[in-house]
């Protein structure tokens, strides 16, 4: 049994200003991102720009940001933050959605790629191996500040997480660090490094995020105010389906 690194969330704070890790994270992600996107548009394998490509990632970080939080809102406490609107702005409270996020990052591809003239699954199939290592880096910031822990367990390397009580409990955030991040980005980046038929790399993007987090949820512990579901599924299990299916269909779509 092992216990949780006691990490202060805060990790740098000036005064009345407090720099979080969990924003850290977020930050390491979008600028891995730009790194990425930039070898890519070196190599001149990309439908975009690096000026169109600066354009694109500065909607692409409000989309995350706009959309993981309205997702939080609907999908997970949606007449709690309907009986206190006000508290929809407090982020600092913590509460983003992966699948509200992927929504808004769509609705800016789709903005973006009006905007700039590119086709739309193009460009989507240019921004999805992009997104993994943003994935990595908020489990981490999961991990980080001890949150959003596992099921109790009695593997070795279980975990005593603070707030969670005494029992041990998977590392939930690690396996989604490595699978929805780092497995899956290794996958994508790969397979997108040759031609594909347009959508292809966004269809595995959805296939591939929606089978790992679905089998991840089986060990993390589901949210308290939601419970388990219909089936016995979670909340981002059922997410899952959907994402699934239609990353099934944009594949079928594509090799036709």
């Amino acid at each position: 049994m092992l216990a949780h690194p006691d990490i202060d969330p805060i990790a740098i704070q000036i005064g009345p200003l407090a720099i979080r890790w969990y924003g850290l994270m977020y930050l390491a992600g979008f600028a891995a991102a730009w790194w990425l996107g930039m070898r890519r548009i070196k190599q001149g394998i990309v439908p975009v720009t690096r000026q169109q490509f600066d354009d694109i990632l500065f909607l692409v970080v409000l989309g995350v940001i706009l959309g993981g939080r309205l997702g939080y809102v609907l999908f997970y406490k949606p007449d709690y933050y309907f009986a206190h609107p006000l508290e929809i702005f407090a982020l600092w409270q913590g509460g983003m959605s992966f699948h509200g996020g992927l929504l808004g990052v769509m609705a800016s591809i789709t903005f973006a790629a009006w905007k700039h003239r590119v086709p739309y699954l193009q460009l989507m199939d240019f921004a999805a191996p992009l997104v993994p290592p943003g994935i990595t880096t908020g489990r981490l910031g999961n991990f980080i500040n001890g949150e959003l822990w596992g099921r109790v367990s009695d593997v070795p390397w279980a975990m005593v997480f603070r707030g969670a009580g005494p029992e041990p409990r998977h590392p939930s955030q690690l396996y989604q660090f490595a699978g929805e991040g780092l497995t899956l980005f290794f996958f994508l980046w790969w397979f997108s490094s040759k031609p594909r038929p347009r959508g292809q790399v966004s269809a595995m993007f959805l296939i591939g995020y929606s089978v790992l987090r679905f089998t991840a949820e089986f060990a993390r512990e589901p949210d308290a105010f939601l419970g388990f579901l219909t089936f016995g599924m979670t909340m981002g299990q059922w997410l899952c389906v959907p994402m699934f299916l239609g990353g099934i269909g944009l594949l079928v779509w594509s090799r036709r």
